[in-house]
């Protein structure tokens, strides 16, 4: 169960909507926000450092992982599976800290499940036309990609419903701007404020 001092928020948007440049962007505002960081079992690239873009591991110590639940949700990409460690979200959220976990929409069911409290947020295109506008803008996919994500990205907006907000990222500040926000107005919810109310009333 999610600790009441952390809070657990679920990040999520199609490939391409601008998540990791909002993170960033996010992630310097406030050093009580702690993003969390995957497993994986692919080889490390080169400018890449364990424990901070990945956590690099074998096959067989991520199944172990698995088999022992210490691994909360998890799935594989061709050869290499990919999944959120237990451990190090309960300890943030345990010293009191915002985790926020970037995850596809798959993971995030599987997360709300294991932790009821936690505040979703999708990140939206302005349009499918500026989605694959900045997809090509990358020049990693072939056409072919292209149309893959695309059709990806549109069955996981579809998806969104399921959130509890959902940004626009329109212009990169104000997304971010309007994220903080929504985090921020989280503090101020009745259970947040339980014990604040509590320590009110016994002053009366």
């Amino acid at each position: 169960m999610q600790n009441e001092s952390g809070m657990l928020i679920l990040f999520s948007g199609p490939s391409g909507v601008g998540k990791d440049t909002l993170l960033d962007i996010i992630l310097g505002k406030n050093e009580l926000f702690q993003r969390s960081v995957s497993l994986t079992t692919r080889e490390k690239r080169s400018g890449e450092t364990d424990g901070v873009d990945y956590y690099f591991i074998s096959k067989e110590k991520f199944i172990k992982m698995v088999d022992d639940g210490q691994v909360l949700e998890y799935a594989q990409y061709g050869d290499n599976i990919y999944g959120t460690p237990k451990a190090p979200v309960d300890k943030w959220l345990s010293e009191g800290k915002t985790v926020i976990l970037k995850i596809e929409v798959k993971g995030a069911q599987k997360i709300r499940e294991l932790y009821p409290d936690a505040v979703s947020i999708f990140l939206l295109p302005p349009s499918m036309q500026i989605l694959e506008k900045r997809i090509r803008a990358r020049g990693t996919e072939n056409e072919q990609d292209i149309a893959k994500r695309l059709e990806i990205a549109k069955n996981e907006i579809l998806r969104s419903a399921d959130y509890d907000f959902v940004v626009i990222n329109d212009k990169i500040d104000e997304a971010a701007s309007n994220v903080l926000n929504i985090i921020n107005s989280m503090n101020f919810t009745y259970k947040k404020m339980s014990n604040k109310i509590s320590e009110v009333v016994k002053n009366v």
